[in-house]
């Protein structure tokens, strides 16, 4: 899986540049500031990774069903976890 981190404790503010994040995502490894919010390429995660942070009392699992798309939040940051082409195929 793809994951990219949006750096903000916000969910107002993350929900309101989500759309722009999902239409550009920065590439791995790369930085974009959205509505002076940082979003980064995280590059990829293993399909355990969700599984491991979904028992942890301390962070938020969502699902965009229609997408196919995991948010995780913890701590300051937003994770989104997005299908490789692999995966959805």
């Amino acid at each position: 899986m793809k994951c990219i981190s949006v750096y903000t404790k916000d969910f107002g503010l993350f929900s309101d540049i989500y759309e722009q994040v999902m239409e550009s995502p920065p590439a791995e490894n790369e930085e974009k500031v959205i509505e002076g919010v940082t979003v980064s390429g995280a590059g990829e995660v293993p399909d355990q990774y969700i599984e491991r942070m979904r028992v942890k009392p301390e962070v938020v699992v969502m699902r965009e069903k229609g997408r196919n798309v995991t948010i995780l939040q913890h701590g300051e940051v937003f994770e989104i976890c997005l299908p490789t082409a692999e995966e959805t195929a």
